[in-house]
């Protein structure tokens, strides 16, 4: 959901799945490889937004697999340092028409939108961000910022770090929830790769660890209850 209120309620202009464009519309994917970037990419192609311009690090394998090269999409790789980063953003951005209107950025920090904001033109650009009460005063007055925070799907209540809306975010909630359950239940949407932790809770301490240190890419993790040692004795019949 924070995927889908990003592109369709703060980046103004992007098309809908079921009214996808016809005409070429760039799109930057910073984060490519989160569950929030990987879900903007499902989107995007359902709405026929391409070229896609994503940048990853160890997930890149993965965001290849979401792709479509043949529409002009690539993946960036941001571990090469900033200074070959926005070089190679600035070919991508030639090989796109020469001009990129829109950004989503799921990372929103160590220099992501500092790098963006270097291609995203400068008149028209709009991004957006998703973490709130950060420092984005770097970001040319030019370009329309936004935040996303998936909270304003279930509030009427406007909040000014969700940025300028448009529309109704709770209606909008309720009209996506549908239909990503459509999409499940049908096969042409899929979720993000999971990956079960032994110990159940027991490897919570692990797994966050793994977070911390950068370990864990493209991927979600799961914690079984009934895994965790000594859960027996806590059932009831």
């Amino acid at each position: 959901m924070t995927a889908a209120l990003g592109l369709y309620q703060r980046l103004s202009g992007l098309p809908v799945p079921w009214h996808p464009t016809t005409t070429p519309t760039p799109l930057i994917i910073y984060g490519a490889a989160s569950a929030v970037g990987a879900y903007a990419i499902k989107l995007a192609r359902l709405s026929n937004i391409h070229p896609l311009i994503c940048i990853a690090g160890k997930g890149i394998p993965f965001v290849q697999s979401l792709i479509l090269p043949d529409k002009g999409d690539v993946v960036l790789d941001y571990r090469e340092g900033d200074e070959k980063l926005v070089a190679n953003l600035k070919s991508a951005v030639d090989r796109a028409g020469g001009k990129v209107e829109y950004a989503f950025d799921a990372v929103s920090e160590n220099g992501s939108f500092q790098n963006i904001c270097q291609v995203l033109d400068h008149q028209t650009g709009q991004i957006t961000l998703v973490l709130p009460g950060k420092d984005y005063s770097a970001i040319p007055s030019t370009i329309k910022h936004t935040t996303t925070t998936v909270w304003s799907v279930h509030t009427d209540v406007d909040q000014k770090e969700a940025g300028n809306r448009v529309g109704n975010d709770t209606d909008f909630g309720y009209i996506m929830f549908r239909f990503f359950s459509r999409g499940l239940a049908e096969g042409w949407f899929k979720g993000h790769p999971t990956e079960v932790v032994p110990g159940g809770l027991a490897g919570i301490s692990g797994a966050l660890k793994n977070l911390k240190e950068g370990k864990a890419s493209a991927v979600k993790y799961v914690f079984r209850l009934e895994d965790t040692e000594g859960v027996e004795r806590y059932k009831t019949n």
